[in-house]
């Protein structure tokens, strides 16, 4: 017979969002306060004498981060699916504290030379390590203490959190820049605060996710030990693995062009000043974010892969239109607008990917599962959408960016149509062994 769960008090579905969500929060508040506050604290890490050499400095130690999400997948998915979602998130969560920590007391290159970058890069990759697990070990802790028919609203509280961390992270920036800090104490020694706050926060989480329920699933699951979070046992769904990089293929490239290129992209392409571009972005991503408890409800009402289709679908139609519009517009609302339109149509598929990726894999195998092919996914595509932007854009080709989104799109379309549907066949519900 199948898994049922015994009905939960609505004090332990909260209790178990808010302790799996406000992490999330943290982890992405601290990955993207690097990006964010990158351009102050460069001169700090590396010789003063090229602020060019020290951006890429900066840029590639970003990256490196992002190719060690692949790496966290597979250690911390491995690691929840043999010791427990709870423990998994909790370690995930110390180790982004560690990191911040690590970036926020780390003396400069002027103080102990070379030693100052390399830290840094330590700092990073551990970082790196920590968002890779968070996501598949978040999107499993959040599919599994789920109830039928509410998992599209639980999953969407992902992508909440995420675009709330990136925003607080943004907002921090502008509140020291406006009215606490000058632009020298910023460079000099303000850019440690939010790192500071991000260890703090981070630490409250540790706390949170240290007393939160571990899910039924997996105190229930009966695989032996040598069968649990292996890449050997990975490779038995493959299919799904498969599946998984060709759905997140699109949203992924999508994803980090409206969330984190289009700031630049409407500086440099459509001539908005900083300022407008700045205020342009937060507004669209916060529609967003509220967006996406909605379109979970959607995807649990219409099913997950008919939502995922529609999204696609219409993403495939209308990218290209969208960005060509973004790129001759000088209007401030009809940006607005246009980013918003494109990221209401990305929400249903954002709001519903992490369940979708969650019911494709057996309990004993499932954050490994989802976690690892997603964070490659996303380094390989996600992570280098802006650096492809810009190679065309200055080969003069801008153009070619907005078909190779669309490109990647068809891919996602394609796989979504021929992925089973997990409402039906969903192995959240598989029989216990």
């Amino acid at each position: 017979m199948s898994i049922q769960q015994p009905k939960k008090s609505i004090g332990y579905h909260f209790k178990g969002v808010f302790s799996g969500s406000v992490g999330n929060l943290i982890e992405w508040y601290d990955w993207y306060s690097y990006s964010i506050f990158a351009l102050y604290f460069a001169g700090t890490f590396f010789p003063k004498e090229d602020q060019l050499a020290q951006l890429l400095n900066t840029a590639g130690i970003f990256a490196i981060g992002f190719l060690m999400r692949p790496v966290g997948g597979w250690l911390m998915g491995g690691y929840a699916d043999r010791k427990g979602r709870k423990s998994a998130l909790t370690l995930s969560i110390l180790l982004m504290s560690g990191g911040s920590l690590l970036i926020a007391v780390v003396p400069g290159y002027n103080t102990i030379g070379v030693a100052a970058p390399v830290i840094l890069v330590i700092a990073r990759m551990i970082q790196g390590l920590s968002v890779g697990g968070e996501y598949g070990t978040a999107a499993t802790y959040l599919s599994e203490i789920a109830p039928a028919g509410r998992r599209g609203l639980y999953s969407s509280f992902q992508y909440v959190t995420t675009t709330l961390g990136q925003l607080i992270a943004l907002g921090i920036l502008l509140l020291l820049q406006r009215w606490l800090l000058t632009q020298q104490q910023l460079t000099e020694w303000g850019w440690r605060i939010p790192f500071f706050i991000g260890a703090l926060l981070a630490l409250s989480a540790v706390y949170l996710r240290s007393n939160m329920d571990e899910t039924d699933a997996f105190k229930h699951e009966k695989t032996v030990e040598d069968k649990r979070g292996t890449l050997s046992e990975l490779k038995k769904y493959n299919k799904e693995s498969l599946l998984i990089v060709g759905f997140t293929l699109g949203m992924t490239i999508t994803y980090y062009t409206l969330s984190t290129y289009m700031q630049k992209f409407l500086v440099t392409t459509s001539g908005f000043s900083k300022n407008d571009a700045t205020l342009i972005t937060i507004i669209v991503l916060v529609i967003f974010m509220l967006a996406q408890p909605f379109a979970g409800i959607i995807g649990d009402k219409l099913g997950y892969k008919r939502t995922m289709i529609i999204s696609v679908g219409l993403s495939l139609l209308t990218t290209t239109p969208i960005m060509l519009l973004l790129g001759t517009t000088h209007n401030f609302w009809i940006a607005t607008l246009l980013i918003t339109a494109a990221l209401l149509i990305l929400s249903l598929n954002t709001a519903i990917s992490a369940i979708i990726k969650a019911e494709l894999f057996p309990v004993n195998i499932r954050s490994l599962g989802v976690s690892l092919p997603y964070a490659l996914t996303v380094a390989i595509f996600g992570g280098t959408a802006e650096s492809v932007a810009l190679a065309l854009k200055k080969a003069g080709y801008a153009q070619g960016f907005y078909w190779y989104m669309a490109f990647c799109m068809l891919i996602s379309l394609i796989t979504v149509i021929v992925m089973p549907d997990t409402r039906k066949n969903s192995k959240l519900e598989k029989p216990l062994k």
